[in-house]
């Protein structure tokens, strides 16, 4: 499968796609034919727009032409079909799809071309199933590593988030799909989630939580924004006024609907009022949603206007429009479902994807000519993930496990053994000695440890309660290190965990959890057909307490209230700014080649682009491979006149070099990258002084400038 040409097959769709919806679809005649509708409907028939009638749709209004529109949940594929009551599956066998890798690996790429790769193979399952929006994006901010839906998230850095969330959405809308970009806001741990009351400062609120929603909404036009079920500063996020009227819509000119998540609107006039466009849940009569009978009542009571109903009616009518549901029957044309070049979509993104955090020795890649036997330890070795998570869980019409991987990448000439180590179910001695005996006899021993991806670890509705490796894994892994010192440990999990063992394994490969083609993609990368390029996109600490929510003792929260009491310093900022050494830092990951930076240089620009300065570097591969690497650009300011990170990243890029080849990679900068959130005054961007770092993660800065701001501007 070319890749390349699947990306640029998926550019001119969009392209295509474009100008199919500008043509017959300007801006006026959208809205005046919206307004044709809206006087044509009964108010019952407004009321069933704005409310679910069953768990994953809403009603249309057939005599009008309006067709009901309906949903699945999507940050890494297209759910399975659901029963109306309950959430088991119905049991069809059409409702399969790709499972893409999850999003924190997708995070780890650093790459929004694959970022919008992964939303167009999302978008165009979707069409094929039938669904009109996709409930993806996941955007919340990695605050503790603990969070059991750290994995659909992308990672603690709200840059990196940004981009990938921007590239995603335009993938998957291009598709004639709507994104829905969730979940706002502050929904940064399961524990409690549908009550805690997140209390933040306004700086961090704007500057760490909230770019990845607001470039999702400005940059990439997306259609469609889920609330949170939590609360922020008192009021549900679903029918919080500050959130979706002043800042979401006000601010930021949103135009689309506002969903909430499955239950979580609570009072009728708050979410009629407050902001919320559309009520969906799965307990009780549908006519008994807040936004149902009881929003029809106060409206002919007078105690709510009918212009709050028509403003919600005419958004879900817009979104329609955009993605051509109002234009006839032509809207299912597009769809694929789980074709190959899906899947090689999920394999070549899982590639990229995986971490290289340790190699002693050049211990891999691994050579099949000079190996004959192989131990592959451990349950995760064999088991499948991608029916697991809660709502990110996926109906994967095959899955590769890593075990399956090896065999098939090794050839008929390598032996390879299989020793269970551990298991969920069972946990003993025996189990272990019969993984170090296996380990004793063999070349290289491979042991595939990490979470099991179950309602404990890594799902939503809960969250992990420390960073340790379960079922006696860090055990397991040391004994199978001593008895074999070329031992590589393949982790597949959703984020940071304890590594007591690290100094005695030879080499250690974050997967995540790895999407449909995850076996094929670790073989590909353990064996050198693929040169590993994965960033850390959160940062692994040595030990939870080192974590700033967890330094601060403000989680998961005391009497209901959970308190941002590290303000701005999340992720990477906290540890710099408290100097504290990370297992592994953000952005880190290492290659199987080797690469020089020189040359830093900067080139102002006269903003008529959107521009203020260029920065340019030479990246030299040095090695003897070809490789990737991601080149990662962190600002700092000199004298700010409120406190900052010692350094934030404002932009990076991937440069793919042959051995010995070179190239020069050019990075952006706008004003922005300089500002920072001053609630007296807006966006502010000093006159001061900027160090410009330009590194391989945030703790490997290789090269340094200064770049300075000849005057102060302010933006709202």
């Amino acid at each position: 499968m070319n890749q390349t040409r699947f990306r640029w097959a998926s550019a001119i769709a969009a392209l295509v796609m474009f100008f199919v919806r500008a043509l017959p679809l300007h801006a006026q005649s959208v809205e005046s034919r919206i307004d044709q509708l809206v006087s044509q409907m009964t108010l019952e028939e407004k009321i069933g727009l704005v409310h679910a009638d069953s768990k994953f749709a809403t009603a249309g209004v057939p005599r009008l032409g309006i067709p009901r529109l309906w949903m699945s949940d999507g940050p890494e594929g297209v759910r399975e079909e659901i029963e109306t009551n309950g959430w088991r599956p119905t049991g069809r066998t059409d409702d399969f799809s790709t499972w893409m890798p999850a999003d924190l690996g997708l995070a780890a790429t650093f790459d929004p071309d694959l970022a919008r790769e992964y939303g167009a193979v999302i978008g165009q399952e979707a069409k094929a199933r039938g669904k009109h929006i996709m409930l993806g994006p996941s955007l919340n901010i990695q605050r503790t590593p603990l969070n059991g839906r750290n994995f659909e998230y992308m990672g603690e850095d709200p840059w990196l988030t940004s981009r990938m969330a921007v590239g995603f959405i335009r993938g998957e809308q291009a598709q004639g799909i709507a994104s829905c970009a969730k979940h706002f806001a502050a929904n940064n741990q399961e524990t409690d989630r549908g009550t805690i009351d997140v209390e933040m400062d306004e700086r961090t609120l704007r500057e760490i939580y909230l770019p990845a929603f607001r470039a999702s909404v400005q940059e990439a036009g997306v259609l469609c924004v889920m609330g949170a079920y939590n609360k922020f500063r008192g009021q549900h996020c679903c029918e919080n006024d500050y959130l979706l009227n002043k800042i979401l819509k006000g601010e930021w000119g949103f135009k689309g609907i506002v969903i909430s998540d499955w239950g979580g609107a609570h009072n009728t006039k708050a979410a009629a009022l407050n902001g919320l466009d559309l009520e969906m849940g799965t307990r009780g009569p549908y006519e008994d949603y807040f936004l149902a009978n009881p929003f029809r009542d106060a409206i002919e009571k007078g105690e709510i206007p009918v212009s709050a109903l028509d403003d919600k009616v005419r958004r879900h009518l817009r979104v329609m429009a955009a993605i051509g549901l109002l234009d006839g029957a032509s809207w299912s044309e597009g769809g694929e479902l789980d074709t190959p070049r899906h899947q090689a979509a999920a394999r070549d993104i899982e590639e990229e994807a995986m971490v290289l955090l340790k190699n002693a020795g050049n211990l891999l890649p691994l050579n099949s000519a000079k190996i004959n036997s192989i131990a592959v330890i451990g349950e995760n070795a064999e088991r499948r993930f991608a029916h697991a998570g809660g709502s990110a869980e996926i109906k994967s019409l095959y899955e590769v496990p890593g075990l399956q991987g090896l065999i098939q990448r090794a050839g008929p000439n390598v032996n390879i053994s299989f020793s269970m180590g551990y298991s969920r179910e069972k946990n003993d001695d025996q189990m272990i000695a019969q993984a170090v005996a296996a380990a004793k006899v063999a070349d290289v021993a491979v042991v595939f440890a990490g979470l099991p991806h179950d309602w404990y670890y890594d799902t939503e509705g809960s969250d992990r309660h420390d960073l340790k490796l379960p079922f006696g894994q860090d055990e397991l892994i040391r004994r199978v290190a001593e008895a074999n010192p070329k031992t590589i440990v393949v982790l597949i999990d959703g984020g940071a965990v304890e590594m007591p063992w690290l100094d005695h394994v030879g080499a250690v490969v974050e997967a995540w959890y790895p999407g449909m083609e995850g076996g094929n993609a670790i073989a590909d990368v353990l064996f050198g057909d693929v040169n590993p390029s994965g960033k850390l996109p959160c940062t692994f600490p040595k030990q939870l307490s080192d974590s700033p929510a967890h330094a601060m003792g403000s989680f998961p929260g005391k009497n209901g209230v959970e308190r941002y009491d590290e303000g701005l310093l999340v992720g990477y900022r906290w540890f710099d700014a408290k100097n504290i050494e990370p297992l592994f830092p953000f952005g880190f990951g290492l290659s199987y080649t080797q690469f020089d930076y020189s040359n830093l240089e900067l080139f102002p620009e006269d903003g008529s682009d959107g521009h203020e300065v260029w920065v340019k570097c030479t990246v030299a591969n040095i090695g003897s491979c070809a490789g990737a690497e991601v080149v990662q650009l962190y600002v700092s300011q000199a004298h700010p006149s409120l406190p900052r990170p010692p350094k934030e990243l404002k932009g990076f890029a991937r440069i793919k070099l042959e051995a010995g080849e070179h190239g020069d990679v050019w990075i952006p900068l706008d004003r922005s990258a300089f500002a920072f959130y001053d609630p007296a005054r807006g966006w502010v961007a000093e006159k001061d002084d900027f160090t410009i770092e330009v590194g391989s993660s945030s703790r490997d800065i290789r090269l340094t400038k200064t770049w300075s701001r000849a005057e102060t501007s302010v933006q709202k």
